[in-house]
């Protein structure tokens, strides 16, 4: 079988905020992807890629059929068939790999689906987003739905709060621009639902969540709006305000290693770091003015650039 491809996201900005109804964006990386294949599993990946696509059967035979319904007797064939999904997007790494999984198993066994060709409403696309967060619930324990919503659509996504979500288009890049938005490799993966619950333990502290609702929403907002209206020259400065909001905030969600790594950035301005995700390892982003100083200054690790301006 020919299976459409589905690409891994980032979320820009907006992670832990979008919880608590902030803006948030996030896009299409197309450096990884996946995509469901049928045929006998060649090797031990494929053979656990198999079972676990077996235990999301069992767990989408018990989802709300209000919701969406699937051909289970499709998914059945193939999976005696040995499917498995074949996949470089790195697990627990925040750019989405469940993510794909969810959507392309809703796009192949969905009954009555929603297309990417019809005219996407603003409704459709929460409609998807649910469905989306029922679905990848089962890797998450709880899921926003919005990393299977940017792999399915493949296209950015701007989030204004929980019930209101759309496409968007986000500034051209400048290949020749010196400023980038990068990853960088901490070299471990982590898996969300801990790092959500630190989040949730967190937020019973009335302090934490006054800093989280009158600071870190607000600065996030921020930046998504000086993203989309390309204005980078305001975009750094909030920038460097949330680097060190999270620095101090979020540390249980920032490996170690990377405290004075993250603290370097904003002494010297030379890049500042946010989470990707959930955090706890995985990829760390990072915003840089110029580029080729921030590769420099960290010539230990890493890199791959996301977007270039």
């Amino acid at each position: 079988m020919k299976a459409p491809i589905f690409y891994s996201k980032i979320l820009l900005f907006g992670e832990y905020g979008i919880i608590k109804d902030s803006k948030g964006l996030s896009i299409p990386f197309n450096y990884f992807k996946g995509g469901l294949k049928v045929g006998d599993s060649k090797n031990e990946n494929q053979k656990i890629s198999n079972q676990n696509l077996k235990k999301f059967r069992d767990y989408l035979l018990k989802i709300n059929t209000d919701i969406v319904k699937f051909d289970h007797e499709k998914f059945d064939i193939d999976l005696v068939n040995g499917m498995y999904f074949d996949s470089s997007i790195p697990q627990g790494y925040g750019v989405g790999s469940s993510g794909a999984i969810v959507a392309a198993i809703y796009d192949r066994y969905a009954l009555s689906k929603i297309t990417v060709l019809e005219n996407l409403t603003k409704q459709k696309i929460l409609v998807l987003k649910n469905i989306f967060s029922e679905m990848e619930s089962f890797f998450h324990g709880k899921s926003s739905g919005l990393d299977p919503l940017n792999s399915y659509l493949s296209l950015p996504i701007l989030i204004h709060s929980k019930d209101e979500v759309e496409t968007t288009g986000i500034p051209s890049q400048d290949s020749i621009g010196k400023g980038a938005v990068f990853l960088l490799d901490s070299g471990k993966s982590s898996d969300t639902a801990p790092m959500v619950e630190i989040f949730f333990k967190l937020m019973e502290n009335k302090k934490y969540k006054r800093m989280i609702n009158d600071e870190f929403i607000k600065i996030t907002d921020s930046c998504v709006e000086d993203f989309l209206n390309a204005n980078f020259n305001s975009l750094f400065k909030h920038i460097k305000i949330l680097s060190k909001l999270v620095l101090k905030n979020f540390k249980p969600m920032i490996p170690k290693d990377f405290h004075n790594v993250w603290e370097k950035g904003i002494e010297s301005d030379e890049y500042f770091l946010k989470l990707c995700g959930s955090g706890g390892g995985g990829y760390i982003l990072g915003f840089a003015k110029d580029y080729n100083k921030a590769k420099k200054s960290l010539s230990n690790y890493n890199l791959e650039v996301v977007y270039n301006f």
